[in-house]
């Protein structure tokens, strides 16, 4: 445990900046005279440079140890927080935001390898429950405290708040972390990976730039279209690699593929709902930021509880149950939400949103645990990166997703008062939240007994 302190640290600053900004986007584009659409490029690109570094970090631990790894990022954060709290204009904080979520995408992944390899079988769920709970709890407190901050004090003030956060954590992982991989420099694949970097961006930039240009622009196709092909190629090649940066011969293993799967819509559902909420809050109920902030606070605590227990249920009963259990109520809270208007009462969507967040973590820890425990040793770092790479690319194409849909229900309701137009656009985004949760109903009916059960069978 001491030697994870520093990591868990890094990683949830990661996390907790991941969703921090959504609320402070209305105030963003005024201070910063950008549009909406311009102003999630503050969301969207930090998670476009977790996806492109994500794919490496698992190549990375062959060369370099855990540590100078974790060192590396931590201290790569604490300038990324610097340049984003100090920035000028909109251009450079979205270059400190960047070279944030190069920080993030180097700890992440490393966070799932180093619980794997220290935590005995028979506690690993309530391990990857500690893990979830970074994962969820982290997102969902950040607006609160971003909301609070903001009452009183410059937007600035987020990026001054992770800095001594990640110095703690930089002083413990330079005391107690210790290298949990081995170090073999394998052959570095040059082509893969002008290949990773070409095709993750070319995708998360194409569903981003949608916001502004809509889903059949040209420059949007277009980029999709270089996306989807350079990952095919890239995927081809890494599958018939001797030493290939990322072991993708894992998603032939029916429990990993199904539980990184049921991550990866999970997260999008956490990550679309949080982007969704605060906006609807401040813009379509017309509450003030710091009370928009105490708003999302109960659901976050309900969720942190959740997360931690999720992971021992796991341990207990397995991945199938919990994980259907969990997508249902959180279908409950979406619809919820779906009934919702402009004349709500506030407790209508706590309620909604409190729900949402006992159902996400009682469905991702599980569904995580399960994925992973599939896999060998060798295997779990590759499976680990994979994973998280894909959370990131399919949660910020579902954030901008949720763009499009929230412009195109705005639209729809022309005419109408801007609140009324504002909370038609949050229902279709709600409406690819619900899609996302029924996808992943249905595909719980693929998980089996998990690997851990069997063993102690």
């Amino acid at each position: 445990m001491l030697a994870m302190i520093g990591i868990i640290l890094g990683a949830f600053v990661g996390m907790f900046s991941e969703t921090s900004l959504n609320i402070a986007l209305p105030k963003l584009t005024a201070n910063l005279h950008v549009t909406t659409a311009t102003a999630s490029w503050l969301v969207t690109g930090y998670m476009l440079m977790i996806g492109i570094v994500l794919p490496f970090s698992s190549f990375l631990s062959k060369w370099f140890t855990t540590r100078q790894v974790v060192i590396f990022g931590l201290s790569d954060f604490i300038v990324g927080a610097l340049i984003a709290a100090t920035a000028a204009n909109f251009p450079i904080l979205l270059v400190g935001r960047m070279i944030q979520g190069i920080a993030t995408g180097l700890i992440l992944p490393l966070m799932f390898t180093v619980t794997m390899q220290v935590f005995r079988p028979s506690k690993l769920g309530a391990a990857m429950g500690m893990c979830a709970l970074v994962i969820l709890f982290a997102p969902v407190i950040g607006p609160t405290v971003t909301g609070l901050i903001l009452a009183s004090l410059n937007w600035r003030w987020m990026f001054w708040l992770f800095i001594p956060f990640l110095v703690i954590a930089l002083i413990f992982t330079i005391i107690s972390l210790k290298n949990v991989g081995t170090i073999t420099r394998p052959k570095a694949d040059f082509i893969a990976i002008i290949e990773s970097i070409v095709g993750f961006a070319s995708l998360v930039a194409g569903s981003s730039l949608a916001s502004n240009h809509g889903w059949t622009s040209p420059i949007v196709l277009g980029l999709l279209v270089v996306g989807v092909i350079v990952l095919a190629f890239y995927a081809y090649r890494q599958v018939h690699a001797e030493t290939p940066i990322l072991n993708l011969r894992v998603f032939t293993i029916p429990a990993f593929r199904t539980g990184a799967t049921l991550v990866m819509l999970d997260f999008s559902v956490i990550l679309s709902t949080m982007y969704l909420l605060p906006m609807y809050i401040q813009r379509g109920l017309l509450v003030p930021v710091a009370l928009a902030g105490i708003v999302m606070l109960p659901g976050g605590i309900i969720n942190a509880f959740v997360a931690a227990l999720a992971g021992r249920l796991y341990d207990r009963y397995g991945a199938k149950t919990p994980t259907q259990i969990g997508l249902v109520i959180a279908l409950i809270g979406a619809v919820i939400l779906l009934l919702t208007n402009s004349t709500s009462s506030i407790m209508l969507v706590i309620i909604a949103h409190i729900i949402i967040m006992i159902g996400s973590p009682l469905a991702l820890s599980p569904a995580q645990t399960h994925a992973l425990s599939a896999l060998s040793g060798t295997q779990a770092a590759d499976g680990s990166t994979i994973m998280n790479t894909m959370q990131q690319i399919v949660g910020a194409i579902a954030t901008a997703l949720a763009t499009s849909l929230l412009g195109l229900g705005i639209a729809a309701a022309s005419g109408k008062p801007h609140q009324v137009a504002f909370t038609n656009g949050i229902h279709y985004g709600i409406y690819l939240t619900i899609a996302m949760i029924v996808v992943a109903l249905l595909l719980t009916h693929n998980i089996k007994k998990s690997p851990v059960q069997n063993q102690a069978k």
